[in-house]
């Protein structure tokens, strides 16, 4: 799904219940992180768009990039544009809220795409491919951004 909100579905719903102990803006971070490699492939031609960022290690190594950064980042964000001067992210919550955002993108990208190998560089298997149908991923996504 590059460039597209559905994944952000998932980030609204978890904000929704976990309120202060997650954090949207570090989920929403991932998901940008996560899309440059389709955008650099869209822009070069490449055959396949989901490789290197979009499997489990490449996933935990965005995620693990995006904690020190996304924190830095949305605590900023909070005090100088929501005005929220004393919302601290901690370190559990923008770790959390990263793998969050870095495993979903893995795991409904890789219901989607047929360039997506979950299991790279261990296995080229794509288990999850086709095993949810399209229109109900989505939908369930638009639907939990309403719901949310």
């Amino acid at each position: 799904m590059p460039f597209t909100p559905l994944h952000l579905g998932l980030g609204a719903s978890c904000k929704a219940i976990a309120n202060k102990k997650f954090s949207l803006l570090i989920f929403s971070g991932v998901q940008v992180l996560m899309d440059i490699e389709p955008l650099f492939g869209i822009i070069r031609g490449w055959t396949t768009l989901h490789l290197y960022t979009h499997n489990l290690l490449g996933a935990l190594l965005i995620a693990l990039l995006a904690v020190p950064i996304g924190k830095v980042m949305s605590e900023f964000c909070l005090r100088n544009l929501f005005k929220q001067a004393n919302w601290q992210i901690t370190w559990q919550v923008a770790t959390v809220s990263a793998l969050v955002g870095s495993f979903s993108h893995v795991f409904l990208d890789a219901l989607m795409h047929a360039d997506m190998y979950p299991f790279y560089p261990l296995s080229y298997s794509q288990v999850l491919l086709n095993m949810i149908p399209y229109n109900f991923i989505f939908y369930g996504s638009l639907g939990s951004v309403d719901i949310s």
